[in-house]
């Protein structure tokens, strides 16, 4: 390694723990942002043994995932990762070769291509109308004369995307976890997926995590949705040679491509679950919280909610909301789109690493560097960005930026290889609930409260969420 060179990209750090001490807990993306205002777009940290490249421009991911995905396309295997994901043999943190190639092809050929995505249309719009239906419920005035009743409005949009997403890929076999109990689950997943372990730093220390309750942590939750994968798989299993007329799921298709021999590659029960694993936890996860950063953004900026709104109003028309009229939807797909540059389902994406030696920028970059990309900080970085930290759907009307990463300072779903393989099923659902939210309803704060005062303030970990559950007063809209 040239020591010239490194030098530049380098920050000074201290012996054995490196820059650890810079880091601390909770809100990586906005200490690393901290240290880019200072150091740079790219610089390597020394976190315990582990040197890590973090990229944090529109230039720089465009060099890493376009121009040198090749070599930036490996995935380090943290500890917590090959706790949930049966050893890292799903497609999001799988080792970079011919077997992840195989799984991700079944992935965007077999379950998620746009063909399939479609053929859930009927599957969305009965959800969507159904959370209408309970939206209504729940608000309504407990009697005459009385007051609307606000809403938790984050627990309806974890409950729709959890039935979607299930029914989807399990049909009606929802694996017995309640939403409520599946949101607390996942929530407990993210945050060990977003935890360094001991030995990802120090491999010789693995012992450290076994003795902090880690190792015991990890396996606990791991279990309960191995429980949830298992029991559907069973039901399958079980149902496979009667075919009682519905419509396959995801699973059925899973099934199927093993027995015929998976695209020749020999895929076990732990790689049905491991695939199938990424889309119900990753795919429930991210889209809600898509929602819910948009809703909370259109509440705290109501001239734009009354924007999207007359939008969809004109759109739809009497008859409602049909997922066919989305994209005449511009200005909702605009806000949409705004909420995820400011709110990346994972602000730090999933973490990298290179296979190779190589160089970047003139700089020599070994293999087995991690390679973190901070979109988070891309998103609201000043350079790109015209007032970059203000809510402003305009920026993203009448422009060709969209999710398919070609504009690199937009990358919520990462790029290039390891890019999400599921973003129209994401899209696709957050697009129509929060179409029908806009269309059904006029939204206001619980009395009490005002715009002013509302915070838009996040959670801590891997896939923040508003760290307050989203309590609204839904209204008929004004005629």
């Amino acid at each position: 390694m040239a020591a010239a060179q490194y030098c530049h990209l380098r920050i000074r750090h201290l012996p054995v723990i490196g820059n650890m001490h810079q880091l601390g807990r909770g809100f990586l993306h906005r200490k690393l942002q901290e240290l880019a205002r200072h150091h740079g777009s790219l610089f390597l940290l020394r976190l315990g043994t582990v040197p890590t490249l973090v990229v944090s421009s529109a230039a720089m991911a465009g060099e890493v995932l376009k121009h040198q995905d090749h070599v930036f396309c490996g995935r380090p295997q943290q500890y917590t990762a090959r706790g949930h994901m049966y050893g890292c043999r799903d497609i999001g943190f799988s080792p970079y070769g011919e077997r992840w190639r195989q799984l991700r092809r079944i992935a965007v050929v077999q379950l998620l291509s746009v063909k399939r995505v479609d053929s859930f249309r009927v599957l969305r719009e009965e959800e969507a109308a159904s959370l209408v239906a309970r939206i209504r419920t729940a608000s309504a005035p407990e009697n005459a004369g009385a007051k609307r009743r606000a809403v938790n409005v984050s627990d309806l949009i974890v409950s729709l995307t959890y039935t979607v997403v299930s029914r989807a890929a399990f049909g009606n076999k929802l694996g017995g976890m309640e939403p409520q109990v599946f949101r607390e689950t996942t929530k407990e997943v993210f945050d060990l997926l977003g935890t360094i372990a001991v030995s990802d730093m120090f491999p010789r220390l693995w012992w450290v995590d076994w003795l902090m309750g880690l190792d015991a942590r990890t396996k606990r939750t791991a279990s309960k949705l191995d429980d949830v994968l298992e029991r559907a798989l069973q039901e399958h299993e079980k149902s496979s040679e009667s075919n009682d007329g519905e419509a396959g799921d995801l699973l059925d298709d899973l099934l199927s491509v093993v027995k015929e021999d998976g695209e020749g590659l020999k895929l076990d029960r732990i790689d049905i679950k491991g695939l199938i694993f990424d889309l119900f936890v990753a795919g429930i996860d991210t889209t809600s919280k898509a929602i819910e950063w948009a809703v909370a953004e259109l509440i705290k900026n109501p001239r734009e909610m009354a924007k999207v709104q007359e939008e969809v109003s004109q759109v739809a028309g009497t008859q409602g909301v049909l997922e066919e009229q989305l994209g005449r939807m511009s200005r909702l797909q605009a806000a949409l789109k705004e909420a995820m540059r400011l709110h990346p389902p994972v602000p730090l994406l999933i973490p990298r690493e290179t296979i190779q030696d190589t160089k970047l920028q003139s700089y020599d970059i070994s293999a087995k560097t991690r390679v973190i990309i901070n979109a988070w900080a891309i998103g609201r970085d000043s350079e790109s960005w015209e007032n970059a930290e203000e809510f402003l759907p305009d920026r993203f009307m009448h422009n060709t930026i969209d999710y398919n990463a070609k504009d690199f300072r937009f990358i919520p779903f990462s790029a290039g290889r390891r890019g999400c393989p599921g973003i129209a099923f994401a899209t696709r659902l957050a697009e129509l609930a929060l179409a029908n939210l806009m269309y059904h309803f006029d939204w206001e704060l619980p009395e009490g409260q005002d715009v002013e005062s509302f915070e838009v303030v996040e959670s801590s970990g891997l896939s923040p969420a508003l760290k307050f559950g989203l309590i609204l007063v839904a209204k008929p809209p004004q005629a």
